[in-house]
């Protein structure tokens, strides 16, 4: 595994988990503002991204989510670790929730960050909903992730690696002016075709071209254009389908099986952080609301001004300043 790290080693640990299609590196901003306040602070390139080797992208169950809270629990115990503080953004925060589940008597405490998570599931994933999204001329986005297709979309696509994720990045940040999410009432088509195209694809269209158009005229401050390097290089590298089986996983019946039996609530302190133009609040109608009631050590929901999803990216200063304040209570 591939780790960053800041702080002193022996110090409080805080342990941070990237989402898609990011890095250890989109934590840069955040992790030097937590070692600052006295903390260890340790962020993983996490199973199938970057720099951390050992995975196969052909193997599809390597990257079952409970592999990858494994992987967070062995490199702990690597570097000799027993109590942590626990932060996971987009898909990090699933790994986040599963890891608070499974193993309250390592993790301190656990803040999610972007996508709420209400607890495992309960039922397989309702197939209905994407016939329905198909008569609409639309479709999902993690189903299309987990399709055969989505990684040569991404790695070839016509405009290149560097200016896909420029735009990427861009229509799901506050920058995008189309960025007002609201809640949906329910998981049917009607309500989720009201997200934007990152979300609920054109039928038609795979997602470098879903978000080509909106390719900004020139760096985002929050990320420029050396900072986006980084990522280019590493997906350039890797590709983007070891990342992607993550989501091929979690929308397959035989994984979402597995989980049905695990803990419900998630046992220790708990909060979740998102920026106010992120749509990731509400993709999952519902999940806010059970998240909010299903935990019974919930300590709060904190929705930061000018962020959409990268929230910890686009306002880090907010981010570890609401972060140290969960620690400290």
């Amino acid at each position: 595994m591939h780790v960053l790290e800041a702080g002193t080693r022996g110090a409080a640990c805080v342990l941070l988990l990237h989402g898609f299609p990011e890095l250890a590196f989109s934590w840069r901003k955040v992790m030097p503002l937590l070692a600052d306040a006295g903390y260890h602070v340790i962020a993983p390139d996490q199973r199938g991204y970057g720099r951390t080797a050992g995975w196969d992208a052909k193997d599809l169950g390597q990257f079952f989510i409970l592999n990858v809270v494994e992987d967070a629990v062995q490199l702990l115990k690597k570097l000799s670790i027993t109590k942590v503080y626990l932060v996971g953004h987009d898909f990090g925060s699933l790994v986040a929730g599963y890891a608070a589940l499974t193993r309250p008597d390592l993790f301190h405490s656990v803040a999610l960050m972007s996508a709420p998570f209400g607890g495992p599931p309960s039922a397989l994933p309702a197939e209905e909903v994407h016939r329905e999204l198909a008569r609409l001329g639309r479709k999902h986005y993690q189903w299309y992730y987990s399709g055969p297709e989505a990684d040569a979309d991404m790695l070839r696509c016509p405009q290149g690696v560097h200016a896909f994720l420029r735009a990427y990045y861009h229509m799901k940040s506050a920058d995008w002016p189309h960025n007002k999410p609201f809640k949906l009432k329910g998981w049917t088509a009607t309500d989720l075709a009201q997200m934007p195209t990152y979300y609920i694809m054109d039928l038609d269209k795979d997602m470098a071209g879903t978000v080509a158009p909106e390719m900004p005229a020139g760096e985002a401050p929050w990320l420029t254009d050396r900072e986006l390097a980084v990522y280019t290089e590493a997906f350039e590298r890797t590709g983007f389908q070891a990342s992607l089986n993550w989501y091929a996983c979690m929308t397959s019946p035989k994984y979402v099986e597995k989980l049905f039996g695990l803990e419900k609530q998630i046992r220790i302190p708990a909060c979740y952080i998102a920026g106010a133009a992120d749509w990731g609040i509400y993709q999952k109608p519902g999940e806010l609301e059970k998240m909010e009631t299903a935990h019974p050590h919930w300590m709060g929901t904190h929705i930061v001004p000018g962020a959409g999803h990268w929230v910890q990216q686009e306002q880090p200063q907010e981010t570890a300043r609401l972060l140290l304040e969960f620690f400290r209570r």
